[in-house]
Protein backbone atom coordinates (compact mmCIF):
# COMPACT_ATOMS: atom_id res chain seq x y z
CA UNK A 1 0.00 0.00 0.00
CA UNK A 2 3.13 2.10 0.77
CA UNK A 3 4.16 1.45 -2.55
CA UNK A 4 0.98 2.12 -4.20
CA UNK A 5 0.62 5.39 -2.37
CA UNK A 6 3.80 6.66 -3.93
CA UNK A 7 3.71 5.47 -6.88
CA UNK A 8 0.50 7.27 -6.93
CA UNK A 9 1.96 10.07 -5.47
CA UNK A 10 4.88 9.99 -8.23
CA UNK A 11 2.18 9.44 -11.33
CA UNK A 12 -0.08 12.05 -9.83
CA UNK A 13 2.20 15.27 -9.47
CA UNK A 14 5.09 17.20 -10.96
CA UNK A 15 8.44 18.12 -9.87
CA UNK A 16 7.40 19.30 -6.61
CA UNK A 17 6.16 16.70 -4.63
CA UNK A 18 9.07 14.42 -5.83
CA UNK A 19 10.93 15.69 -3.10
CA UNK A 20 8.40 14.73 -1.00
CA UNK A 21 8.14 11.27 -2.25
CA UNK A 22 11.63 11.16 -1.49
CA UNK A 23 11.61 11.48 1.42
CA UNK A 24 8.46 9.59 2.67
CA UNK A 25 10.75 6.68 1.11
CA UNK A 26 13.01 7.44 3.04
CA UNK A 27 11.53 7.32 6.04
CA UNK A 28 9.58 4.49 5.31
CA UNK A 29 12.71 3.08 4.27
CA UNK A 30 14.23 4.10 7.38
CA UNK A 31 10.91 3.00 9.36
CA UNK A 32 11.18 -0.46 7.58
CA UNK A 33 14.75 -0.69 8.54
CA UNK A 34 14.35 0.05 11.76
CA UNK A 35 11.52 -2.25 12.35
CA UNK A 36 13.49 -4.85 10.44
CA UNK A 37 16.40 -4.06 12.97
CA UNK A 38 13.51 -4.09 15.45
CA UNK A 39 12.04 -7.51 14.42
CA UNK A 40 15.94 -8.87 14.32
CA UNK A 41 16.85 -7.57 17.79
CA UNK A 42 13.37 -8.97 18.91
CA UNK A 43 14.13 -11.87 17.11
CA UNK A 44 17.94 -12.36 18.42
CA UNK A 45 17.00 -11.33 22.12
CA UNK A 46 13.80 -14.04 21.83
CA UNK A 47 16.58 -15.90 20.50
CA UNK A 48 19.45 -15.15 23.37
CA UNK A 49 16.17 -15.69 25.93
CA UNK A 50 14.91 -19.30 24.45
CA UNK A 51 19.09 -20.14 25.04
CA UNK A 52 19.58 -18.45 28.07
CA UNK A 53 16.00 -19.98 29.05
CA UNK A 54 17.24 -23.54 27.49
CA UNK A 55 20.78 -22.97 29.58
CA UNK A 56 18.54 -21.97 32.67
CA UNK A 57 16.87 -25.32 32.40
CA UNK A 58 19.92 -27.15 31.63
CA UNK A 59 21.26 -25.24 34.80
CA UNK A 60 18.04 -25.92 36.63
CA UNK A 61 18.46 -29.34 35.32
CA UNK A 62 22.04 -29.53 36.63
CA UNK A 63 20.75 -27.95 39.90
CA UNK A 64 18.33 -30.52 40.08
CA UNK A 65 21.02 -33.28 39.60
CA UNK A 66 23.25 -31.49 41.87
CA UNK A 67 20.44 -31.08 44.64
CA UNK A 68 19.55 -34.55 44.45
CA UNK A 69 23.14 -35.23 44.59
CA UNK A 70 22.85 -32.95 47.74
CA UNK A 71 20.13 -34.53 49.12
CA UNK A 72 21.72 -38.20 48.64
CA UNK A 73 25.03 -36.52 50.13
CA UNK A 74 23.12 -34.50 53.25
CA UNK A 75 21.29 -37.91 53.86
CA UNK A 76 24.57 -40.01 53.52
CA UNK A 77 26.04 -37.19 55.66
CA UNK A 78 22.89 -37.61 58.17
CA UNK A 79 23.60 -41.73 58.23
CA UNK A 80 27.10 -40.86 58.94
CA UNK A 81 26.27 -38.16 61.59
CA UNK A 82 24.24 -41.44 62.95
CA UNK A 83 26.80 -43.47 62.26
CA UNK A 84 29.39 -41.57 64.05
CA UNK A 85 26.47 -40.79 67.32
CA UNK A 86 26.40 -44.28 67.60
CA UNK A 87 30.51 -44.82 67.21
CA UNK A 88 30.73 -42.05 69.73
CA UNK A 89 28.20 -43.28 71.84
CA UNK A 90 30.36 -47.00 71.37
CA UNK A 91 33.43 -44.73 71.73
CA UNK A 92 32.10 -43.77 75.23
CA UNK A 93 31.15 -47.48 76.09
CA UNK A 94 34.49 -48.63 75.42
CA UNK A 95 36.43 -45.07 77.21
CA UNK A 96 34.10 -46.22 80.33
CA UNK A 97 35.29 -49.59 79.92
CA UNK A 98 38.54 -48.80 79.18
CA UNK A 99 38.66 -45.92 82.31
CA UNK A 100 37.61 -49.58 84.05
CA UNK A 101 40.39 -51.41 82.80
CA UNK A 102 42.68 -49.27 83.63
CA UNK A 103 41.36 -48.78 87.45
CA UNK A 104 41.68 -52.32 87.37
CA UNK A 105 45.27 -51.78 85.80
CA UNK A 106 46.44 -49.41 88.59
CA UNK A 107 44.83 -51.54 91.28
CA UNK A 108 47.13 -54.59 89.88
CA UNK A 109 49.69 -52.57 89.69
CA UNK A 110 49.57 -51.59 93.57
CA UNK A 111 49.21 -55.14 94.23
CA UNK A 112 52.14 -56.15 92.28
CA UNK A 113 54.10 -53.15 93.80
CA UNK A 114 52.83 -54.57 97.20
CA UNK A 115 53.88 -58.03 96.34
CA UNK A 116 57.14 -56.96 95.02
CA UNK A 117 57.57 -55.14 98.62
CA UNK A 118 56.36 -57.98 100.26
CA UNK A 119 58.65 -60.44 98.09
CA UNK A 120 61.40 -58.04 98.71
CA UNK A 121 60.98 -57.98 102.75
CA UNK A 122 60.21 -62.28 102.19
CA UNK A 123 63.86 -62.27 100.49
CA UNK A 124 64.95 -60.31 103.59
CA UNK A 125 64.18 -62.80 105.55
CA UNK A 126 65.10 -65.91 103.29
CA UNK A 127 68.51 -64.13 103.10
CA UNK A 128 68.59 -64.08 106.97
CA UNK A 129 67.73 -67.24 107.47
CA UNK A 130 69.88 -68.20 105.14
CA UNK A 131 72.53 -66.61 106.74
CA UNK A 132 71.38 -68.19 110.38
CA UNK A 133 71.48 -71.82 108.71
CA UNK A 134 74.86 -71.21 107.27
CA UNK A 135 76.07 -69.88 110.73
CA UNK A 136 73.97 -73.39 111.86
CA UNK A 137 75.73 -75.23 109.86
CA UNK A 138 79.09 -73.86 110.84
CA UNK A 139 78.09 -74.54 114.31
CA UNK A 140 76.53 -77.75 113.57
CA UNK A 141 80.02 -78.52 111.75
CA UNK A 142 82.18 -77.57 114.66
CA UNK A 143 79.82 -79.14 116.93
CA UNK A 144 80.23 -82.40 115.28
CA UNK A 145 83.95 -82.01 115.02
CA UNK A 146 84.02 -81.61 118.83
CA UNK A 147 81.50 -84.05 119.19
CA UNK A 148 84.08 -86.53 117.67
CA UNK A 149 86.91 -85.11 119.55
CA UNK A 150 84.80 -85.62 122.73
CA UNK A 151 83.97 -88.83 121.56
CA UNK A 152 87.10 -89.39 120.91
CA UNK A 153 87.91 -88.36 124.59
CA UNK A 154 84.98 -90.38 125.66
CA UNK A 155 86.05 -94.02 124.46
CA UNK A 156 89.49 -93.02 125.78
CA UNK A 157 88.01 -92.21 128.89
CA UNK A 158 86.09 -95.63 129.15
CA UNK A 159 89.09 -97.37 128.44
CA UNK A 160 90.96 -95.90 131.51
CA UNK A 161 88.60 -96.80 133.08
CA UNK A 162 88.08 -100.01 132.60
CA UNK A 163 91.84 -100.48 132.97
CA UNK A 164 91.84 -98.72 136.78
CA UNK A 165 88.92 -100.82 137.57
CA UNK A 166 90.26 -103.84 136.78
CA UNK A 167 94.20 -103.20 138.23
CA UNK A 168 92.11 -101.67 141.36
CA UNK A 169 90.39 -105.09 141.68
CA UNK A 170 93.24 -107.31 140.67
CA UNK A 171 95.03 -105.12 143.36
CA UNK A 172 92.74 -105.50 146.42
CA UNK A 173 92.63 -109.70 145.55
CA UNK A 174 96.48 -109.70 145.71
CA UNK A 175 96.52 -107.52 148.77
CA UNK A 176 93.57 -109.15 150.25
CA UNK A 177 91.32 -106.87 151.19
CA UNK A 178 87.59 -106.98 152.04
CA UNK A 179 86.17 -104.54 149.65
CA UNK A 180 83.45 -104.30 147.52
CA UNK A 181 84.02 -102.63 144.07
CA UNK A 182 81.76 -102.37 141.61
CA UNK A 183 81.42 -102.00 137.14
CA UNK A 184 82.08 -98.04 138.12
CA UNK A 185 85.09 -98.97 140.53
CA UNK A 186 83.37 -97.68 143.66
CA UNK A 187 85.13 -99.34 146.79
CA UNK A 188 83.01 -100.13 149.40
CA UNK A 189 85.14 -101.10 153.20
CA UNK A 190 83.87 -103.51 155.45
CA UNK A 191 81.27 -100.87 157.52
CA UNK A 192 81.45 -102.58 160.65
CA UNK A 193 84.96 -101.83 161.19
CA UNK A 194 84.85 -98.17 161.09
CA UNK A 195 82.79 -96.48 163.37
CA UNK A 196 80.10 -97.05 166.50
CA UNK A 197 76.77 -96.23 165.68
CA UNK A 198 76.17 -91.97 166.23
CA UNK A 199 79.97 -92.09 166.19
CA UNK A 200 82.68 -90.57 163.80
CA UNK A 201 85.46 -91.53 165.42
CA UNK A 202 87.00 -94.41 163.07
CA UNK A 203 87.73 -97.48 165.11
CA UNK A 204 90.94 -99.26 165.68
CA UNK A 205 90.27 -101.97 163.20
CA UNK A 206 89.13 -99.03 160.79
CA UNK A 207 92.24 -97.39 160.68
CA UNK A 208 94.28 -100.56 160.31
CA UNK A 209 92.47 -101.14 157.25
CA UNK A 210 93.10 -97.63 156.06
CA UNK A 211 96.51 -98.40 156.08
CA UNK A 212 96.35 -100.90 154.30
CA UNK A 213 93.87 -100.11 151.21
CA UNK A 214 94.97 -96.37 150.88
CA UNK A 215 98.65 -96.90 149.68
CA UNK A 216 97.28 -99.88 147.58
CA UNK A 217 94.18 -97.31 146.38
CA UNK A 218 96.44 -95.06 145.68
CA UNK A 219 99.47 -97.00 143.50
CA UNK A 220 96.90 -97.32 141.06
CA UNK A 221 95.28 -93.80 140.67
CA UNK A 222 98.30 -92.11 141.11
CA UNK A 223 100.02 -93.89 138.20
CA UNK A 224 101.64 -91.18 135.56
CA UNK A 225 99.41 -92.75 133.05
CA UNK A 226 96.36 -91.96 134.29
CA UNK A 227 97.64 -88.72 135.45
CA UNK A 228 95.68 -86.37 132.84
CA UNK A 229 92.50 -88.44 133.30
CA UNK A 230 92.02 -88.78 136.77
CA UNK A 231 89.71 -85.38 137.88
CA UNK A 232 88.79 -86.47 142.05
CA UNK A 233 89.09 -88.60 144.40
CA UNK A 234 85.73 -88.88 146.58
CA UNK A 235 85.43 -90.46 150.62
CA UNK A 236 81.37 -90.66 150.75
CA UNK A 237 80.03 -91.02 154.33
CA UNK A 238 76.69 -92.45 154.61
CA UNK A 239 74.44 -94.19 157.77
CA UNK A 240 71.60 -96.25 158.47
CA UNK A 241 68.37 -94.85 158.29
CA UNK A 242 68.07 -94.25 162.32
CA UNK A 243 67.44 -90.60 163.53
CA UNK A 244 66.47 -87.30 161.65
CA UNK A 245 67.87 -86.88 157.79
CA UNK A 246 69.93 -83.68 159.00
CA UNK A 247 71.36 -85.53 162.12
CA UNK A 248 72.48 -88.41 159.63
CA UNK A 249 73.75 -86.04 157.37
CA UNK A 250 75.99 -84.30 160.04
CA UNK A 251 77.08 -87.84 161.10
CA UNK A 252 77.48 -88.85 157.35
CA UNK A 253 79.61 -85.68 156.50
CA UNK A 254 81.96 -85.85 159.75
CA UNK A 255 82.94 -89.72 158.90
CA UNK A 256 83.97 -88.85 155.18
CA UNK A 257 85.64 -85.78 156.93
CA UNK A 258 87.49 -88.36 159.56
CA UNK A 259 88.30 -90.94 157.25
CA UNK A 260 89.79 -88.25 154.55
CA UNK A 261 92.14 -86.48 157.21
CA UNK A 262 93.11 -89.65 158.02
CA UNK A 263 94.49 -90.73 154.64
CA UNK A 264 95.92 -87.65 154.79
CA UNK A 265 97.71 -88.04 157.25
CA UNK A 266 99.01 -91.84 156.58
CA UNK A 267 100.31 -90.94 153.08
CA UNK A 268 103.61 -89.45 152.28
CA UNK A 269 104.77 -85.97 151.24
CA UNK A 270 104.68 -86.77 147.57
CA UNK A 271 101.54 -88.50 147.80
CA UNK A 272 100.11 -86.34 150.13
CA UNK A 273 99.97 -83.49 147.87
CA UNK A 274 98.59 -84.87 144.68
CA UNK A 275 95.56 -86.27 147.35
CA UNK A 276 95.24 -82.81 148.41
CA UNK A 277 94.26 -81.95 145.12
CA UNK A 278 92.09 -84.49 144.24
CA UNK A 279 90.89 -85.48 147.97
CA UNK A 280 86.60 -84.23 148.40
CA UNK A 281 84.62 -85.63 151.60
CA UNK A 282 81.08 -85.68 151.08
CA UNK A 283 78.22 -86.96 153.34
CA UNK A 284 75.07 -88.34 151.82
CA UNK A 285 73.01 -89.08 155.08
CA UNK A 286 70.59 -92.05 154.52
CA UNK A 287 69.98 -90.70 150.86
CA UNK A 288 71.83 -94.06 149.57
CA UNK A 289 71.06 -97.28 151.95
CA UNK A 290 71.98 -100.73 151.58
CA UNK A 291 69.13 -103.15 151.73
CA UNK A 292 68.56 -106.37 152.95
CA UNK A 293 67.85 -109.37 150.36
CA UNK A 294 64.03 -108.76 150.93
CA UNK A 295 64.73 -105.43 148.65
CA UNK A 296 62.39 -103.75 151.60
CA UNK A 297 64.11 -103.45 154.71
CA UNK A 298 67.59 -101.68 155.44
CA UNK A 299 70.55 -103.84 156.43
CA UNK A 300 71.41 -101.06 159.26
CA UNK A 301 75.27 -102.25 159.76
CA UNK A 302 75.84 -102.56 156.03
CA UNK A 303 74.62 -98.78 155.29
CA UNK A 304 76.84 -97.14 157.84
CA UNK A 305 79.80 -97.02 155.33
CA UNK A 306 82.34 -95.66 153.59
CA UNK A 307 82.93 -95.85 149.79
CA UNK A 308 85.93 -94.16 147.52
CA UNK A 309 84.85 -93.07 144.73
CA UNK A 310 87.19 -91.76 141.81
CA UNK A 311 85.98 -89.54 138.70
CA UNK A 312 87.39 -88.71 135.64
CA UNK A 313 88.64 -85.06 134.22
CA UNK A 314 85.66 -83.10 131.29
CA UNK A 315 82.45 -83.59 133.78
CA UNK A 316 80.98 -81.52 131.69
CA UNK A 317 81.91 -82.92 128.60
CA UNK A 318 80.69 -86.58 130.11
CA UNK A 319 77.04 -84.90 130.96
CA UNK A 320 76.74 -83.23 127.53
CA UNK A 321 77.63 -86.71 125.85
CA UNK A 322 75.29 -88.24 128.58
CA UNK A 323 72.11 -86.09 127.36
CA UNK A 324 72.95 -87.37 123.69
CA UNK A 325 73.29 -90.62 124.91
CA UNK A 326 70.31 -90.47 126.76
CA UNK A 327 68.62 -89.78 123.29
CA UNK A 328 69.56 -92.68 121.68
CA UNK A 329 68.53 -94.89 124.85
CA UNK A 330 71.77 -95.06 126.55
CA UNK A 331 74.03 -93.41 129.31
CA UNK A 332 77.16 -93.22 130.76
CA UNK A 333 76.29 -94.82 133.36
CA UNK A 334 75.81 -97.91 131.59
CA UNK A 335 79.15 -97.20 130.05
CA UNK A 336 80.43 -97.13 133.72
CA UNK A 337 81.24 -93.49 134.62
Amino acid sequence: MARQHVHNRRAGKGNGGSAWISYSDIMAALIMVFALFLIFNLYHYNTQIQIQAARLEEQEGILIIQQGKLDQQSAELDNLRIDLGAKEDELSAQTIILIGKQEELDDAKAQLAAKETELASLQLVLNAQAETLAQQEAQLAAQQQALRTQSSRLNTMVGVRSEIVEELTTALIANNLKAEIDESGNITLESTVFFQTGSSEIRADGQEMLRRFLPVYLDVLLRPEYSDYLGEIIIEGHTDTAGTYINNLRLSQNRALSVAIYCLNIVDGGKREQLQKLLTAKGRSYSDPVYNADGVTVNMDASRRVVFKFSLRDAEMVDKLNDILNGEGTSLTDLGF
